[in-house]
């Protein structure tokens, strides 16, 4: 064996665990620090515990925290979207039946399904607001994801 290339040998090296627990053992340093031992990690202990000494589960709980954030914003914006406080003007109207709207009082997209759960005669008796303009109104409620009341697929001629 060679001489001057081993590192010295410590018989009675101390090691520490950050629980407090010490003990002997032989090494090549005079003291040892670890953040685990068998007195303090969960598969000795039996207790539930998560043991974290990369950040992972740090990490895991963002990503997770952000999805939930995102799915939040989205479902906020899907009840947004289809808000019954959302002007005529959106729907993508022709200007005559934009003004037959505003004529009659109706300014916003719950006022237009108010109506149209009286049936479609109720929408046909406002001023200057024919079947065009009913069809129009019924193509752009859809297209922005309402529903249409039942009363006003009914035809009724």
């Amino acid at each position: 064996m060679k001489k001057d290339i081993h590192p010295q040998y410590y018989p009675e090296a101390v090691v520490t665990c950050a629980c407090g627990h010490t003990w002997t053992t032989g090494s090549t340093q005079p003291e040892i620090r670890t953040d685990v031992c068998s007195h303090c990690h969960p598969f000795f202990t039996g207790e539930q515990r998560i043991v974290d000494t990369e950040g992972q589960v740090d990490r895991f709980y963002k990503k997770l925290q952000a999805r939930q954030e995102f799915l939040a914003e989205k479902e906020a914006a899907a009840a947004a979207r289809v808000s019954p406080e959302r002007p005529v003007a959106e729907l993508g109207l022709s200007k005559r039946v934009v003004d037959s709207l505003a004529n009659a009082s109706i300014t916003n997209v719950g006022q237009i399904l108010e109506y149209l759960e009286k049936g479609e005669a109720a929408m046909l008796a406002l001023e200057g607001f024919g079947r065009k303009s009913l069809s129009d109104v019924k193509k752009g409620l859809r297209k922005l994801g309402y529903e249409i009341p039942e009363a006003a697929e009914e035809l009724s001629i």
